[in-house]
């Protein structure tokens, strides 16, 4: 049998990958080009919908090309992508009336303060606490800031844009729509209450599909001799969670990218979680629905990016983990990034970063080591809630994402979390799960797909009298910040 290939599309908040999996699920080739972070003096963050759109054209042509495929034997095209950040266009030309309002931006923040009073029936409904975070305040803050909004106004995500812009339609898919503070997770459908709180229209937003529906056909504008099949659209973080094969209740994942999601999978009832973590859709498969208990963190891989570019204590991310080996153990210093105020569980986009707890003879050394460990020690802080949240201890973390290639963290993870990290030995989990609800829907794959991954894994080595200290400072350098 001729060779046949599902291509996904894994647009992330610094770049668009294009990844071409074969007929056994393996991955064939990837590429992948960055776009640009424009940056204002506000600290506002954006992104150009247009430059996204010809870079995931771009990419889909360079991967076909350095896999030497066939494109007539490309069979789908699976969708994951970057959640939260928010764009409106021009249903008649397709143009976006502004650059898109990226997830990391607060600029939503004083909207937010306007529907305090509806804060609590907004997070009963949506599963959502108020937050500039979560895209309904980003959409909101778009259509009051643009001058002349169009006559057809489209509001969506960028798994939204994408599609209108390759099939025409304009869709969108259970885990992109839970996470927009929009959807009803009670009714599932769109709220017009809460729309009409934000000024948002009902009509300007997307149809909502299954995560592995049809959303339409699209040659890759003329790459393809013939259009194809769109059938898995997925938020990266729950492409991730679909592609660890956490399909079961109980089943919890973290993603470790320029920001971090924890996802416990807690099955077809809502969970809605009193302690600061939210609950969204999980996928909608077939019909029905999964929720997930959910922790967002804004800054975990970005502050090794941040000292990199911006601080200049290591020319290369991959640097970091090397460096906080040689730090001293004794030293006490921690790092609290909240560069645009913190997420999960915490809830504060007023907080302000700090670097505390140092001595004179904290180096470069122990900042970094400061900086590895503020990535796990978040990451902790959902886990144990999800876990209070779900009335479980979790027996395993899955774990995926570049930052896992860092020993360091990696064990200092599972120590401060005392429960074993499995990391698959293949990295593309968003994409990954993209692709295989497109190549399940298509016939293509089975579910023996998901036990193809090998693995490897970590165990906690950490004494419980230092575990329980360290953790217990990096709770003192939290009040401090929240305190400002």
């Amino acid at each position: 049998m001729a060779e046949r290939y599902i291509l996904a599309i894994d647009q992330s908040t610094s770049g668009t990958k294009a990844l071409l999996f074969g007929g056994g699920g393996e991955l064939l080739a990837r590429c992948d080009r960055a776009h640009e972070q424009k940056i204002s003096p506000e600290g506002w963050v954006s992104h150009d919908p247009m430059e996204i759109y010809r870079n995931t054209l771009a990419v889909a042509a360079d991967v076909l090309k350095k896999a030497g495929a066939d494109p007539a034997a490309v069979q789908g095209i699976g969708i994951a992508n970057q959640r939260e950040t928010a764009l409106a266009w021009d249903r008649r030309t397709g143009l976006p009336i502004q650059n898109a309002v990226v997830w990391q931006c607060a600029r939503g923040a004083g909207i937010c303060g306007e529907l305090a009073p509806h804060g609590e029936e907004i997070r009963r409904r949506t599963g959502l606490p108020l937050s500039p975070y979560f895209s309904a305040a980003k959409l909101a803050w778009l259509l009051r800031n643009t001058p002349e909004l169009p006559q057809e106004l489209c509001a969506g995500t960028v798994d939204s844009w994408l599609l209108y812009k390759l099939t025409g339609q304009f869709r969108t898919d259970w885990s992109n729509a839970s996470r927009t503070q929009l959807l009803n997770l009670s009714t599932l459908r769109w709220d017009a209450e809460v729309c009409r709180w934000f000024g948002i229209p009902v009509e300007s937003l997307p149809e909502i599909l299954d995560s592995n529906g049809l959303f339409g056909h699209t040659d890759l504008e003329g790459l393809l001799p013939a259009p194809v099949p769109v059938h898995g659209v997925l938020g990266d973080s729950h492409g991730a969670l679909f592609g660890q094969g956490c399909l079961r209740p109980g089943m919890a994942k973290a993603t470790y990218g320029t920001g971090s999601s924890v996802m416990l999978n807690i099955g077809g009832k809502p969970v809605f979680s009193e302690k600061g973590v939210v609950t969204s859709l999980a996928w909608g498969m077939d019909g029905k629905v999964t929720y997930v208990l959910e922790g967002n963190i804004n800054y975990t891989g970005s502050v090794i990016k941040w000292l990199v570019e911006e601080v200049g204590l290591l020319t290369a991310s991959r640097e970091a983990g090397e460096l906080a080996m040689a730090a001293n153990p004794a030293d006490g210093t921690y790092l609290v990034p909240a560069f645009s105020g913190l997420g999960a569980p915490y809830w504060n986009s007023e907080a302000k970063a700090i670097l505390c707890g140092m001595s004179r003879s904290t180096g470069k050394a122990e900042i970094v080591r400061a900086a590895e460990e503020c990535i796990a020690y978040q990451i902790a802080d959902i886990v144990k809630i999800v876990g209070e949240e779900y009335g479980a201890k979790l027996s395993e973390l899955r774990v995926d994402g570049g930052p896992t290639r860092d020993r360091f963290l990696m064990q200092f993870q599972s120590d401060i979390l005392d429960i074993p990290l499995s990391v698959p030995a293949g990295e593309e989990l968003s994409g990954m799960g993209a692709a295989y609800a497109a190549g399940l829907a298509l016939g293509l794959y089975d579910e023996r797909i998901f036990e193809t991954q090998r693995r490897f894994g970590y165990t906690p080595a950490m004494e419980e009298e230092a575990r329980a200290a360290k953790y217990s400072g990096w709770l003192d350098a939290v009040a401090m910040v929240m305190k400002k």
